[in-house]
């Protein structure tokens, strides 16, 4: 039933969950990898985090960011700190950024949010700009949340952090994040609101883990009945060492075998669904959940307030947590081209209106495959040609070349190729 690529419900998500023998695991590994390669190809999106503030009110007890941390350096962008920010970014070459801070209603207002999203939009630096800002801030109003889409958002993306209530409550103790039903109803005002794309997860390690991962089955489960759409995309981020933090206070701790398990079974099982994992794992660790479902990685980030632009001493510390994979962003597109993968800058559905059901319904057709091939090539060739070593470069010209051969209809591979021929000559932006 997983091979079909419609997914499964999250009892028997549930019970897949609890395969432990080798050669179920293997069939199991292999048809999250054929569901992805159906689905989404061999196109692995790339992205980096945005840290305007750490202020925060809330007191999560696995968060650096808690408010009682006096250790932490708290820090928030000046329009020119964010310009700074943004320029490096771009010089790096992403396109799709995660806008992220803490709660602080008082030093960091929705209105500073908003103001920093007109003007990252704004900045275009050499051939750099950034096309595409989701945001990761806390839970709001359906008012609040129209004025988020009215500047133009990509995704909004809340993580649960557990869905165990009472262990919720335990883990946030005071600040408005305390209030569990207002947390996990935020996506249902968000969508309310006309927010077409939302991103859910969970971070795994605060509570049992086939309990999180239950309830993001049936969070996915609820959104798509109540509105027609399930989430854009899910993150499944681990506990990690942070400013005050030791993930070994954590009981609930996932190793890497059950990492790898959950992410397959939620490939299969929300087959539609972008899964994200970050920076905070390894090299490794991500090789691993990359052979079975992940969609979109970071790269080169940071989760300093101002970590772009100049390097952090350790005596300002302002980040939120540790990261476990510090490797440049060209190297992770050498890196992901020699595992088979092809690293995508693309941001085209969001500009081109292919967004909630309209999206949805390209993706359980498989007919997005159409869109997505010819722009990652085309996302990737720009980065070659503006920030790409040579031996990268020379890397992705091969695998460009290879691939464009591969495009079945004949009208999108003269199109995508013509395209990439004009990138070549200094256009830019080409976009299907």
């Amino acid at each position: 039933k997983a091979k079909k690529a419609e997914g499964l419900s999250p009892v028997e998500a549930a019970a897949l969950l609890n395969i432990d023998d080798s050669e179920l695991l293997k069939e199991m590994f292999e048809a999250a990898h054929i569901v992805k390669e159906k689905i989404y190809g061999k196109r692995i999106v790339m992205f980096a985090p945005l840290y305007v503030s750490n202020y925060c009110v809330n007191s999560c007890k696995y968060c650096g960011y808690k408010h009682e941390n006096d250790e932490l350096c708290r820090k928030k962008l000046t329009r020119e700190e964010l310009i700074a920010e943004v320029k490096a970014l771009e010089k790096l070459g992403h396109k799709r950024i995660a806008l992220e801070a803490g709660e602080d209603p008082i030093n960091c207002s929705l209105d500073y949010i908003l103001e920093c999203i007109k003007d990252i939009y704004s900045i275009k630096f050499d051939n750099g700009n950034i096309r595409r800002i989701n945001v990761n801030i806390a839970a709001t109003t359906v008012e609040n949340y129209k004025k988020l889409k009215d500047v133009g958002i990509g995704t909004y993306i809340l993580f649960q952090e557990t869905y165990h209530k009472d262990n919720y409550e335990v883990l946030h103790p005071t600040g408005p994040k305390h209030d569990y039903a207002y947390h996990t109803e935020a996506m249902d005002r968000a969508m309310t609101a006309g927010i077409d794309d939302v991103g859910i997860g969970v971070l795994f390690g605060l509570d049992m883990y086939r309990y999180d991962f239950a309830g993001l089955l049936m969070h996915a489960e609820h959104l798509e009945a109540k509105f027609g759409v399930g989430p854009h995309t899910i993150s499944v981020p681990r506990i990690r060492p942070a400013d005050d933090i030791d993930p070994d206070d954590f009981e609930n701790a996932i190793n890497d075998d059950i990492f790898e398990k959950i992410v397959a079974i939620l490939r299969i099982a929300v087959p539609y669904t972008g899964i994200i994992v970050s920076t905070r794992e390894t090299q490794k660790s991500r090789e691993r959940v990359l052979k079975v479902g992940v969609s979109q990685i970071s790269g080169a980030s940071s989760t300093s307030v101002g970590g772009y632009a100049e390097k952090e001493k350790p005596e300002d510390n302002s980040a939120q947590f540790e990261n476990n994979d510090n490797r440049t962003l060209d190297e992770i597109i050498g890196w992901l081209m020699d595992l088979g993968h092809i690293p995508s800058f693309c941001t085209a559905c969001y500009r081109e209106g292919r967004t909630g059901d309209r999206f949805m319904t390209l993706v359980k057709s498989g007919q997005i495959a159409n869109c997505c091939a010819p722009n990652a090539l085309m996302t990737l060739k720009e980065y070659l040609e503006d920030y790409a070593s040579d031996e990268v470069k020379a890397k992705g010209e091969v695998l460009i070349k290879q691939e464009l051969e591969k495009i079945p209809n004949p009208v999108v591979k003269q199109k995508a190729t013509e395209y990439i021929e004009n990138i070549h000559e200094g256009k830019r932006d080409f976009r299907f």
